[in-house]
């Protein structure tokens, strides 16, 4: 049956990957990218090949506004029934600063804004579009782990604070600085989690929700923002490690990520699956009262009304 699944992050890294494995496999698929007005018509050119079915609408999500005039248009598709069934949403676009002090124009910082609200608008603004079954799949890092075993002391771990105080420069420790930025992007991505475990229990029946965890993926667009010696590291040496058991592939995390968003990796609503199975996430992260308390704090920074 033809059905649309939605998708940011698909321009690059494993976000491409993934979003060319889903369509190969999925023949009956509109898939429906969200990237800036520049990039997003031809990314979007570049999908449809082979008579596949791929648009776009354009959204610059370190902007809650623009977030949601694309949501707000994508339920005007979807009503008008220019788009097939709502079965799916990727939140796959991720951000990472050289600080924590980088301040969007809806006054937030801007690591919380694109990391976690903006697929926290996107959820929420779309939740009773999308028809059973239907999957959620929010793309984290082991990052949120804080240990030498999963970042290979490359990204301090989360420093978790009131959501209020995570949702506002400053909010670290040096926070002028790249060690504050990473700090910003663990536990960005910490926050994440912690609101799948929210729709595992809001959500209504049919609708899943699963943290996918790509491992550490040199190569990827991620570290756009760094400076120009570690954006070659990154490009040209990292990738290296990709041979060892310390690194994933590109095209290994984008099919990882392809096989969560279709169910070939079945996972539970709330799952955490890191790679190809599911797992357990830190310890730190199956917290009920944050949870809660970051639902709260997100609604109102996303202004929603129910």
């Amino acid at each position: 049956m033809k059905h649309t699944i939605l998708m940011t992050g698909a321009s690059r890294g494993i976000g491409r990957v993934a979003a060319e494995h889903i369509l190969r496999r999925s023949p009956d698929l509109h898939l429906l990218v969200v990237a800036r007005e520049s990039s997003g018509a031809r990314l979007a050119v570049e999908l449809a090949t082979g008579g596949r079915t791929v648009s776009h609408v354009p959204a610059d999500l370190g902007s809650l506004d623009s977030v949601r005039r694309a949501a707000t248009e994508i339920r005007d598709r979807l009503d008008r029934g220019e788009l097939p069934p709502l079965r799916g949403f990727v939140g796959n676009a991720g951000i990472q600063y050289t600080n924590a002090l980088t301040e969007g124009p809806d006054g937030l910082e801007a690591t919380f804004t694109v990391n976690v609200l903006a697929n926290h608008l996107f959820v929420r603004l779309l939740q009773d579009r999308f028809s059973a079954p239907a999957r959620i799949v929010i793309t984290v890092s082991d990052t949120h782990f804080g240990d030498f075993k999963h970042n290979m002391g490359m990204v301090p771990g989360p420093a978790w604070k009131s959501p209020n105080a995570l949702a506002r420069t400053g909010a670290f420790a040096k926070p002028d600085t790249a060690a504050g930025g990473r700090t910003a992007y663990s536990t960005s991505k910490l926050a994440a989690i912690y609101l799948v475990h929210e729709y595992a229990r809001r959500l209504p029946a049919g609708i899943d929700a699963v943290a996918y965890n790509p491992g550490f993926v040199p190569g990827t667009g991620l570290a756009r923002d760094a400076d120009p010696v570690s954006r070659f590291a990154m490009r040209r040496i990292m990738p290296v490690m990709t041979l060892t058991p310390f690194a994933t592939s590109r095209n290994a995390a984008g099919r990882h990520l392809a096989d969560v968003v279709l169910g070939t990796t079945q996972a539970p609503t709330g799952s955490y699956v890191d790679r190809g199975r599911v797992d357990r996430s830190s310890d730190e992260s199956y917290d009920p009262q944050r949870e809660g308390e970051l639902w709260k704090a997100a609604e109102r920074l996303i202004a929603f009304e129910s």
